[in-house]
């Protein structure tokens, strides 16, 4: 084995046990119990993810990758504003009766927990949160609504909002405390956001 296969072993093997020790342990996952998981030293985390924010960062882009190629496969280019918001609604509920979905919550409030355990949660989730706007402003910018086309901008201010909303929804689904929440129900929910007076203000 070279040494770039040994390496993306060993980055592999502490990803797939950080998921886990996190999943699980929440707050309480150290990175001592990560690396002996992985069957490694804490000293290969800080030597291939740079520091602990860096593992868990690593982790959630990671974890979500695949989660963005089927948003895009789910939500084609062709599509006004408002079908590709009900279309990402749609897809995002039908996740939440997928079989990763319990592993999905758990690790979300596994690293709400790590955060809130810190003097500044905000700087500890930003860049975790940062990726998954991003994707979402994408996805956005450029389609058809009411005679223009939806600026960066606007973009931006609908992924957040549609990230709050699905966040609540979503957890109340997995956790069988919204039975009544189906795929029109987050499509109708999702489209009601987009405001003229709100998020999709002028401003560039």
């Amino acid at each position: 084995m070279t040494r770039e296969e040994t390496k993306e072993r060993n980055r592999r093997a502490l990803l797939d046990a950080a998921l886990r020790s996190v999943s699980r342990d929440g707050y309480q996952a150290r990175l001592e119990d990560i690396a002996e998981r992985a069957g490694l030293t804490t000293g290969a985390i800080y030597s291939l993810f740079g520091s602990k924010e860096g593992l868990l960062t690593e982790l959630v882009t990671g974890y979500l990758r695949p989660y963005y190629a089927e948003i895009e496969r789910a939500v084609p280019p062709g599509l006004s504003l408002v079908e590709a918001v009900g279309a990402y609604a749609r897809h995002y509920r039908r996740n939440c009766d997928g079989t990763g979905a319990r592993a999905g919550l758990s690790l979300q409030l596994g690293l709400l927990d790590m955060a809130l355990r810190t003097a500044d949660p905000g700087s500890q989730l930003a860049p975790l949160f940062q990726t998954h706007e991003e994707q979402l402003t994408a996805l956005f910018t450029g389609r058809a609504h009411d005679g223009g086309t939806v600026t960066p901008h606007q973009a931006k201010r609908l992924a957040v909002a549609l990230g709050a909303l699905f966040i609540g929804l979503g957890q109340g689904v997995v956790l069988g405390l919204a039975p009544s929440a189906d795929e029109q129900y987050f499509a109708d929910a999702a489209q009601a956001l987009i405001s003229p007076t709100t998020l999709l203000d002028t401003q560039d």
